[in-house]
């Protein structure tokens, strides 16, 4: 919803900044609920403004502002003239604008559609025993092992085997690591992943790790998309997943995202939907261009050739008395004309008999 940017609260710009949920529009209408005066802080040319609307503008003050607080005058002229402008704008019957009509359907379809995400959500709220088995499948679950391990990444296969060679023959596995891995060359960390669970893991590493004895390494070379590894599994442990208590807050929002998400779906699928435009965009056709020897056969286009010749002007006696230039225009055929023509004319006549 677009922000109503109010007016003349000079003294506070944050009161000015506030959402136009904020204001009260209690212009009566049959959709409004009557305000009586018992529950009001101010009547405007007899339409009251309710104290729900001054609680509503105080609260989200002091959440914007981070504590600091406004005269509560201030805040409550700030409301005052709100509801002039509502009525002046409605007196100017501004709120039958095609422009504005739009965007009253548009705030009112967002406002409906939060209502009743939030109606679902009081009537179907997540219970402890959904919180639990969400833990013990997500937490507690699953992931009960964690692994300690080492390795040594490689581009081929062939090299992958000498390091495993080296291994058999009483070889360092740190040291290799830092010899020969690709990504330890650099930290010397001797190839240490430290705790891991085996879903952080490509699957050919984990089943790898897992199917490992602890103080042993692989026999053969594990692949995955990186490469080509030697894994060392030092050691293993018992996950400790943190209490329920300490993720609760974490998995209540998830499910009531999960239970939101479910009862849309089944709307949808109770729904009779009819699509009316296309859903992806289709990219205009380049025209046709046709082939070379589709295209018609075009006329020559005439080319001009100019000759400039310089004569010398001479008297009765033959003397040069000036010079005159002359300039001589003729039209030829096109050279791309003329070239089959000039081919035509270099092929050989048959011999005669």
């Amino acid at each position: 919803m677009k922000k109503f940017i109010p007016l003349l609260v000079a003294s506070t710009a944050l009161i000015a900044a506030c959402d136009q949920k904020t204001a009260d529009t209690s212009a009566t209408t049959p959709s409004t609920p009557a305000i009586s005066k018992a529950d009001a802080i101010a009547v405007v040319n007899g339409q009251y403004i309710s104290k729900a609307t001054l609680e509503n503008l105080e609260k989200e003050i002091a959440e914007r502002s981070q504590g600091q607080t406004f005269p509560k005058e201030k805040i409550v002229e700030e409301l005052i003239q709100r509801q002039l402008l509502v009525q002046d704008a409605v007196q100017k019957q501004l709120d039958k604008t095609p422009d504005i009509t739009v965007h009253l359907e548009e705030a009112r379809q967002a406002l409906l559609t939060q209502a009743d995400v939030q109606n679902f959500i009081k009537s179907n709220p997540v219970t402890d025993a959904e919180i639990k088995a969400e833990y013990d499948s997500k937490v507690g679950g699953s992931n009960a092992t964690e692994y300690k391990a080492r390795h040594i990444l490689v581009k081929t296969e062939d090299e992958a085997k000498k390091i495993i060679a080296e291994l058999d023959k009483g070889g360092d596995f740190a040291t290799l690591a830092n010899k020969n891995s690709l990504d330890a060359k650099e930290s010397k960390n001797g190839g240490d992943l430290g705790w891991f669970v085996a879903s952080q893991m490509v699957e050919p590493f984990s089943k790898a790790v897992i199917a490992l004895e602890k103080g042993k390494y692989t026999k053969a070379p594990v692949q995955t998309q990186f490469g080509w590894h030697v894994i060392l599994r030092e050691d293993s442990r018992a996950q400790t997943p943190p209490p329920l208590e300490a993720v609760k807050e974490q998995l209540t929002p998830f499910l009531q995202r999960q239970k939101v998400q479910n009862y849309i779906e089944t709307l949808r699928k109770q729904a009779k939907v009819e699509i009316l435009i296309p859903l992806t965009d289709e990219k205009p056709k380049a025209p046709a261009v046709p082939a070379a020897a589709n295209k018609p056969a075009e006329a020559a286009q005439p080319v001009v050739e100019e000759t400039v010749e310089e004569v010398d002007v001479k008297d009765a006696s033959g003397k040069t008395v000036e010079k005159e230039i002359i300039i001589d225009e003729k039209v030829v055929e096109e050279k791309a004309a003329a070239k089959p023509a000039k081919e035509e004319a270099k092929k050989p006549e048959p011999a005669k008999k």
